[in-house]
């Protein structure tokens, strides 16, 4: 049982001085990352496949523990059937391979639009992805959380050792006073509010993994009661021997390796885990806490 903690990003110049080290260089980013936190929701894949070097760098800057979980390409995907681009999605998977250990379990965000009446489409995809790469699948259309259809997807990914993604937008959909952030800096908050999707949230275990991605508040003190309820389900799938990888999200991305560090800490609380590595730093940096009003 190993837990895996991440951001959806790396490159984000606003943790230099926070969560990267004062001067830390651009080409550094990921290094800097790295040695803090333990997965990455790679979200880069969805719009571009990257180079050949690019994944070398990629390896040279991260240990052998480290995971990549990369996103299906959009133009697999979000381009109607997914039968039609199971050549693609093979290919991919071999540009990715150079990664070997670190990586991690992909996932395919399949778009709105695709609803249970293309479950057989989504069968057949299933069946050719290759059988030794972990996937997830996020659904987004919500007949899919009505029982008929959540059971049936659920023992389709079952029957593939595929996970099916959570995704918790709650911390951001049950903030008071929306009216009164109009102007300020959490304006983002409505806005990625609007962008992310109000589906039901169910702990969903098909496989040997979990794959949670949660979308964070920017105020920590708003998040702590979903960490709360999450360290726990998450601490009974690790003593149940899973594997977990949870992917913390904030509006403006400042917040998200906080967030994360909070779910190792009450994660541990509860289960003896291992480290995370940004514990061994002895004078971890703190990210300034703005007040809402």
């Amino acid at each position: 049982m190993t837990l895996y903690l991440g951001c959806p990003v790396w490159s984000f110049k606003g943790w230099v001085g926070n969560f990267y080290p004062k001067g830390t260089k651009t080409s550094d980013f990921l290094r800097e990352y790295a040695s803090r936190l333990t997965t990455i929701e790679g979200n880069t894949t969805f719009y571009a496949i990257p180079a050949e070097k690019t994944i070398a760098n990629w390896l040279e800057q991260t240990p052998e523990s480290f995971r990549f979980c990369l996103k299906i390409p959009k133009a697999i995907s979000h381009n109607g059937i997914l039968k039609d681009y199971i050549d693609r999605a093979i290919a991919f998977v071999d540009v990715m391979r150079p990664l070997a250990s670190r990586l991690g379990p992909m996932f395919l965000q399949l778009p709105p639009s695709y609803s249970p009446k293309l479950m057989p489409d989504l069968a057949t995809f299933l069946d050719a992805f290759p059988n030794d790469v972990r996937l997830g699948v996020e659904v987004r259309h919500l007949d899919w959380f009505e029982d008929e259809h959540r059971n049936a997807l659920n023992e389709l990914l079952a029957d593939h050792h595929m996970a099916r993604v959570v995704i918790d937008t709650r911390p951001i959909r049950d903030l008071a006073g929306d009216a009164l952030i109009k102007g300020s800096a959490y304006e983002s908050l409505l806005e990625a509010r609007e962008r992310k999707p109000n589906v039901p949230v169910f702990e969903e275990v098909t496989t040997d993994f979990t794959f949670l991605r949660f979308i964070g508040h920017p105020e920590m003190e708003h998040n702590q009661p979903f960490i709360s309820e999450w360290a726990d389900r998450v601490a009974d799938q690790l003593s149940a021997g899973k594997d977990a990888y949870v992917f913390c999200h904030s509006p403006d991305n400042y917040l998200a390796p906080y967030i994360a560090r909070e779910f190792h800490h009450q994660i541990s609380s509860r289960i003896k885990i291992a480290p995370l590595p940004w514990d061994d730093f002895e004078t971890p940096n703190e990210p300034y806490q703005p007040t809402l009003f």
